[in-house]
C-alpha cells in the first residue's frame, strides 16, 4: 500500500476535481468558466502531489521549454476567454511535456490481461507500436 501524506492527498482531490471540471468543460461545449476552473485545479493539484520544486522542475527544464510553453500558453489562453485554442496548445503541449512517459505507459497496459489483448488487435496495434517505440527519454 502506498503512503500519501495529507498534502499528496489533497492534491489528489485537486487533481481528480480538476480532470472532471476539464472533462464536463469539454463536454458542454468548451465552457470558458469550467475549463479554467480546471486548469486551476489539475495545475494545482499536482504542484499538491509532487511539491512546488519538484512540479517548477518538471515544467522548467532547458529541453521542456517548448512544451511548457504551449501547456501554460493554452492555460493562459483558455483564461482569458478563447477556450477551443487554449485546449488544443494544452492538449499539444501535454503530449509534449508526457512523451517520454507513454512507452512506459503502453508497456505497462500490454501486461494488463483485457486491454493488452485490445491494443494486439490488428488497426490498433500499429498505433500503439508508434506511440510505444518513442525514445524520447524523459
Amino acid at each position: 500500500m502506498i503512503s500519501l501524506t495529507d498534502s499528496q492527498k489533497i492534491g489528489m482531490g485537486l487533481t481528480g476535481f480538476g480532470v472532471f471540471f476539464l472533462f464536463f468543460g469539454m463536454m458542454l461545449f468548451f465552457d470558458k468558466a469550467l475549463l479554467a476552473i480546471g486548469n486551476i485545479l489539475f495545475v494545482a493539484g499536482l504542484s499538491f502531489v509532487i511539491g512546488l520544486e519538484r512540479t517548477f522542475r518538471f515544467f522548467f527544464q532547458r529541453h521542456k521549454v517548448k512544451a511548457t510553453s504551449f501547456f501554460l500558453g493554452g492555460v493562459f489562453v483558455v483564461l482569458i476567454g478563447w477556450p477551443i485554442v487554449g485546449v488544443v496548445l494544452e492538449i499539444y503541449g501535454f503530449f509534449l511535456l508526457f512523451r517520454g512517459f507513454f512507452p512506459v505507459a503502453v508497456g505497462f497496459i500490454r501486461r494488463v490481461p483485457v486491454l493488452g489483448s485490445l491494443l494486439s488487435l490488428p488497426g490498433i496495434r500499429t498505433l500503439v507500436d508508434k506511440i510505444g517505440e518513442s525514445n524520447a527519454m524523459v
